[in-house]
């Protein structure tokens, strides 16, 4: 086991070694693990999970690093194809090209690109592109549609072997994978040798003021590495001579930023938007030991009223299922303590999830199809990042009596006429 977990020696943004404790889940199965009929429960390995924070620069990290390929060799997660997170990127590739002045034949490159769904929206724009992640069955997934991606991590030698077949990328980014990445060093350093002079580099993570704020412990689980602030990525980046330049708020995966850097020596201005944002995380006290002490507090409370809210519906005779299979949902339910005795499937869109069971709790994860067929009392929305999205859908379900749970921030019931209680 010792070759598959380590514990952190150091921070890994700024190097330094003192820690502050935050949260402990115990040791947990690996939430995106999920198992077929043919797994043994008996041998699902469980790995700890530790949340601590440094005390110099404030990025907030598990305790022990799992070896990469057990979590990213063969990944189940597919980018959304939610309207909200495919209206998210157009924008996004808007932006680029409005900040850059992308042109046609430009090349873009995506680390972590999954599909390449992205990707190939820069693609139909007109740029080349490139895209890098290490889960071959989803880079053999967008190299079948077209968009050219090299199953791999993303390294420094990978950006300048990418720049001497292509040429320099006027956009380098990373979209909600920079968490998941043990060397950020390494990450950073493959940006600095690939992108042009002129280009710029961006990454978008879930923002930690928001986790924090909004109670989403089920964020934190062992392919979520780091939890960043945006003055933990101005420190990353200005030691490898960048300079973040423009700072968005993203109103996705439970709250993200969108961090834009370029090379120090380029011309691009620096937007008010860094200074505000720096500014309010001072005001919220993410430089304070107090914050993180009155999160894990809150996080307690909120698992322990899920945990009895799930509970007493079923023991007073109604049926509970999940809604989504996130990696975040398994998390949840693990943190919770809720299993198949509670929670009788989830049903997901996701075909490379269907069929399959969550670890550890077992709970089985059904087609909206098959779910149609069993439809429960209460649905514990385990996507409630897209809640609006969902309940807008599911009109139908609520109209007959139905009612959704939302869990985060604090669990809470609605109904057709609204929040029941």
């Amino acid at each position: 086991m010792q070759d598959i977990v380590r514990a952190i020696d150091e921070c890994r943004v700024c190097g330094h070694n003192d820690w502050l404790d935050v949260v402990s889940f115990g040791s947990t199965p690996l939430a995106g693990n999920l198992l077929g009929e043919e797994d043994d429960p008996s041998s699902e390995p469980l790995f700890p999970l530790d949340v601590v924070v440094c005390r110099e620069c404030r990025l907030m990290t598990l305790r022990h690093v799992i070896e990469p390929d057990v979590l990213f060799g063969h990944y189940r997660y597919v980018a959304s194809d939610a309207g909200s997170i495919i209206q998210h990127m157009g924008q996004l590739v808007d932006l680029c090209v409005e900040r850059i002045g992308l042109t046609d034949q430009d090349l873009v490159v995506e680390f972590g690109s999954n599909t390449g769904a992205h990707l190939d929206l820069f693609r139909q724009a007109g740029m080349r592109v490139v895209g890098v992640d290490p889960a071959r069955n989803l880079a053999g997934i967008a190299n079948e549609r077209g968009v050219e991606t090299i199953p791999a991590g993303f390294t420094a030698e990978v950006g300048r072997a990418i720049a001497a077949g292509h040429g320099q990328a006027r956009l380098v980014y990373g979209r909600q994978c920079f968490a998941h990445i043990p060397d950020i060093h390494e990450v950073v350093d493959g940006v600095t040798a690939l992108l042009a002079p002129d280009g710029l580099f961006f990454v978008e993570v879930p923002y930690l003021a928001e986790l924090l704020a909004n109670n989403e412990f089920d964020t934190i689980f062992h392919e979520h590495l780091s939890y960043f602030s945006l003055g933990s990525l101005c420190r990353l980046f200005e030691s490898h001579g960048l300079r973040v330049v423009d700072v968005r708020t993203a109103d996705v995966h439970g709250g993200s930023i969108v961090v834009f850097a370029a090379p120090a020596t380029a011309g691009y201005e620096v937007r008010p938007a860094v200074a505000e944002m720096l500014a309010k995380e001072r005001s919220q006290g993410i430089a304070e030991e107090a914050t993180y002490r009155e999160f894990a507090e809150r996080t307690e409370r909120v698992r322990a009223q899920i945990r009895e809210l799930v509970r007493g519906l079923v023991a007073a005779g109604r049926s509970v299922a999940g809604y989504g299979a996130p990696t975040k949902g398994s998390a949840l339910l693990a943190a919770c303590g809720l299993g198949h005795q509670e929670i009788r499937f989830c049903s997901d869109t996701t075909v490379l999830k269907q069929g399959k069971m969550f670890p550890g709790s077992r709970i089985p994860i059904w087609s909206p199809e098959q779910a149609r067929d069993h439809v429960p009392d209460y649905y514990l929305l385990l996507a409630w990042n897209y809640a609006p999205e969902i309940i807008s859908k599911e009109k139908e379900f609520l109209e007959n009596g139905g009612r959704f749970i939302v869990p985060i921030p604090e669990p809470r019931v609605i109904s057709a006429d609204g929040v029941a209680g």
